[in-house]
């Protein structure tokens, strides 16, 4: 077998959350063009349609699964529409997440809750239900979307919550490795820095500060987290668990 033949994720299905858009839909997006058929999963039911439809007009598979992945019962949903679509569960990306700033002395307990409800519970819930169903079947590939922010704190913004619960989802990633790497499934997760994506058009002002210390002095795109998630989900990883990857221009080098 040929390493771009490890590459390929031909007749493997699997899910994708919070793929209607940014990371998530560019994950989604790059799974497909490796042969996976993705579910696009997100809250936002429309924006999920839109992801899929961009998928199969691409010439890959794509369904679109409205879902709240912070209630397990519609986790529980989730892996069962992949399941009675494909009859097979190979991967899921735990992807969904959100950021909010504020100075921690003034953080509301709603906003705490919120940010470690998606960002690190729901993940959680999502490695619970897949991984249960890859454990049965003695196979699979579970990627965590972590974030630089489990690993540095982030500057000039004040986020407490969003860094913590990423250094949760990578300590969490390492947990669930450790517990089934006997058992045919691997469980990583990949940490991203700045990503072109709507979620940082609210801060301009924040943009020079974040070039300046990135060294490729720009910004991530989608695809570039996709291309790594690809690796994650296919046969050219057989020997890669509970491995966090930072993808970051450089910026935790400083």
């Amino acid at each position: 077998m040929g390493i771009l033949d490890l590459f390929s994720l031909e007749g493997r299905a699997g899910f994708v959350t919070g793929a209607a858009k940014g990371v998530g839909r560019g994950i989604a997006g790059t799974l497909a063009e490796a042969g996976a058929r993705v579910a696009v999963a997100d809250v936002d039911g429309e924006g999920a349609e839109r992801a899929a439809a961009e998928i199969a007009r691409a010439g890959g598979q794509g369904i679109a699964v409205r879902v709240d992945v912070t209630k397990a019962e519609e986790v529980e949903r989730l892996v069962e529409a992949v399941l009675s679509r494909w009859g097979r569960l190979d991967v899921a990306v735990n992807n969904a997440g959100i950021c909010r700033n504020s100075p921690a002395e003034q953080t509301p307990r709603a906003e705490w809750d919120a940010v470690i409800g998606l960002d690190l519970t729901s993940v959680f819930l999502c490695c619970q239900a897949a991984g249960r169903r890859m454990l049965a079947q003695g196979r699979g590939a579970i990627v965590n979307i972590a974030s630089m922010s489990g690993h540095v704190v982030n500057f000039p913004q004040p986020q407490a919550a969003y860094n913590a619960a990423k250094a949760g989802v990578v300590q969490l990633t390492k947990s669930l490795a450790v517990e089934w790497a006997g058992r045919g499934v691997r469980v990583n997760c990949i940490s991203p820095g700045y990503v072109n994506t709507d979620m940082l058009k609210p801060v301009p002002q924040m943009h020079p500060a974040w070039l300046e210390r990135t060294p490729l002095r720009r910004f991530a795109e989608p695809w570039e987290i996709g291309g790594l998630a690809v690796y994650l989900a296919a046969g050219a990883s057989a020997f890669c668990t509970g491995s966090d990857f930072l993808i970051d221009g450089g910026y935790t080098l400083w």
